[in-house]
């Protein structure tokens, strides 16, 4: 029965398709004459071309076998051995989707959009809330839409089941803040953590801000970590409701964790070492209505797609405009995303129906690039922005998370502090591994190039204590009465076991973006490899004597200052005044051959 109602249906959906332009070769050869009858038959054809844009297409992709997105055709009265197996199955797609999936009801696995009458819908529905009980999780219905079928009214469904957090495992996303000075970033993240709207002089912001001179200009010029949470059902969970980030933290199931970086220019390195070091999993690019692409949107632009973190765009200070300025604003950064240098399709995000499709397809393409438009002082649009976040999955999914926990411990050291009856604490991101408390690792390279043992004493995420930090997880990690003077930001905390090197010159594969003159042998540039920021020397460009804008080559860089610790396969940006380049680390060149050491030349000579 259920077949046959969906061939019908998609015959049916099929025709409706094609019907457009069936109407339009009609009006073209019968009604020629009727100037007046064609202009209204037009317009009526137009009505309904829009109307059809807004219902669902017959189709979905096919159900994928991994992921997080589970079809279901219906889910009514299943027997006990059934039950079991599709609580089963959800636990599987929760640990695909680390701690999310969707479930998409009323949908064969093929993609074909049958739906549902209204009674088994409920009964569907009440089957996935029995089956999210017996994993441990709540479901949250994302929206509903009627599927287009002549015998009853049916709908599909798209329900979203996240798992309740057991040992703060809540789901982890990093978003780094991008745009131009006084476009209204750190504003727009201090309505959506503080819960408050803002009075239009900045009071949201105040919290945000780490340094005087930050209070008094309104500029941010030092990188900052704000806080938004989700509990199980969907709900905001922020300081409106809780009092500290540990309480957000019990109570959220998923983690927003915003890291607001400088707009001005004379910052950009500070915004660079938040995009390479911090591993951010998106960018926000937050564009004032009222001036547009200004200052450093582009350079931000650029850096995140150079860097390949996924970038959506909002559009803040709408209140202060009117809508045509709105609207162009919005036309020029469509203009640029889809320009050659982009390739991105902007998606203009108007409904929580867009806000819904515009998370799932951001995060399956990397071309799509959601843009909203909403205002911190009225409030407006600001629920589809966290609609946004609520749905947002993750990139990774368990297996990769899995993979990297497996390897040995890798911290890397991205700030450094000095906390009373606490002693040295560093705080940074684990790159691989696991991370426990009473762990003994080795921190390097020094200056002289030795790695120094130390003892973790404590760790905490996201201003809580945590026993055990996990791949891909940022902290903050108590060293004890280790001496601070022999910490710098660039180094890395690794296990024994990994028996690290060290490197002063490497070899990286580069493209040159822009540079005024030649590119050539003895040009110093300040490179940024993960959360290593040093100057280097380019000792030689392999195979080539000079380089110009926008041309490729393997070049060999020598560190300046001291040595670091660099893996192959590393991201690479480079930057000298106007000069910029990216590219990945392909060789590292042996110690021996690296540097200065006069026991490493004579050996070499003898």
């Amino acid at each position: 029965m259920d077949a046959q109602v969906a061939n019908h249906c998609s015959i049916k959906s099929a025709a409706k398709l094609s019907s457009p332009q069936n109407n339009a070769a009609k009006c073209g050869m019968e009604n020629a004459p009727k100037k007046k009858s064609r202009t209204r038959r037009g317009r009526r054809g137009k009505r309904r071309r829009g109307k059809k844009a807004n219902e669902p297409p017959p189709f979905l992709p096919p159900e994928a076998e991994e992921g997080n997105i589970e079809y279901k055709l219906k889910l009514v009265n299943p027997t006990q051995y059934r039950f079991e197996h599709l609580a089963t199955q959800l636990k599987w797609r929760l640990q695909e989707g680390r701690g999310e999936a969707v479930y998409q009801i009323g949908v064969e696995d093929n993609g074909l959009l049958v739906g549902l009458t209204e009674e088994d819908m409920k009964a569907s529905l009440k089957t996935l809330r029995r089956m999210a009980e017996k994993v441990g999780a709540d479901i949250t219905l994302l929206r509903e839409r009627e599927v287009d079928c002549d015998r009853a009214r049916r709908k599909i469904a798209e329900v979203l089941v996240r798992k309740v957090p057991d040992d703060q495992q809540f789901l982890d996303l990093r978003v780094a803040v991008l745009g131009n000075v006084d476009s209204g970033k750190s504003t727009l993240l201090g309505v959506l953590t503080q819960g408050e709207l803002d009075n239009g002089r900045g009071r949201a912001r105040l919290n945000l801000f780490r340094h005087l001179h930050e209070i008094q200009t309104g500029r941010t010029s030092s990188i900052s970590f704000e806080i938004l949470g989700f509990n199980s059902k969907g709900e905001v969970v922020n300081y409106s409701d809780s009092r500290t980030a540990e309480e957000i933290c019990e109570s959220s199931s998923k983690m927003i964790t915003f890291i607001d970086l400088a707009g001005h220019y004379k910052y950009l390195k500070t915004t660079i070492f938040g995009l390479t070091s911090y591993c951010p999993d998106f960018a926000m690019l937050v564009v004032g209505a009222n001036t547009g692409i200004a200052g450093t949107t582009r350079e931000h632009l650029g850096l995140a797609m150079a860097l390949k973190v996924p970038i959506f765009i909002v559009v803040s200070k709408v209140d202060l405009c009117g809508k045509s300025t709105v609207e162009k604003t919005v036309r020029q950064l469509e203009r640029v995303l889809k320009q050659p240098g982009c390739n991105k399709v902007p998606m203009v995000v108007s409904n929580p129906d867009d806000a819904v499709t515009a998370a799932q397809q951001f995060a399956q393409s990397s071309s799509v690039t959601p843009i909203f438009t909403l205002s911190s002082v009225s409030g407006e649009n600001l629920d589809l922005l966290k609609v946004f976040f609520n749905i947002l999955p993750p990139l990774s999914n368990s297996k990769e998370q899995e993979e990297l926990m497996q390897q040995l411990t890798e911290f890397q050291v991205d700030e450094i502090y000095s906390v009373p009856d606490v002693g040295t604490v560093v705080g940074g991101t684990l790159y691989s591994g696991v991370c426990r408390e009473g762990d003994r690792l080795v921190v390097g390279p020094t200056d002289d190039g030795r790695f120094l043992r130390l003892k973790v004493c404590s760790i905490h995420r996201n201003r809580s204590g945590c026993r055990v930090l996990r791949a891909g997880q940022a902290a903050t990690l108590a060293l004890g009465n280790f001496d601070r003077s022999l910490l710098r930001k660039g180094m890395v905390m690794v296990s024994p076991k990994m028996n690290p090197t060290i490197c002063w010159q490497f070899e990286a594969a580069i493209v040159l973006l822009f540079h005024a003159k030649t590119f050539r042998r003895g040009f110093q540039v300040t490179v940024h490899v993960g959360n290593v920021r040093q100057t280097a020397t380019v000792e030689c460009l392999l195979g080539k004597e000079e380089l110009r804008t926008g041309e490729r080559a393997v070049v060999s860089f020598r560190f300046l200052k001291h040595p670091e610790y660099l893996r192959v396969g590393a991201k690479l940006l480079f930057r000298e005044g106007v000069t910029k380049g990216i590219g990945h680390v392909t060789h590292l060149l042996p110690s021996t051959q690296n540097h200065v050491p006069d026991q490493n030349r004579n050996q070499n000579h003898s």
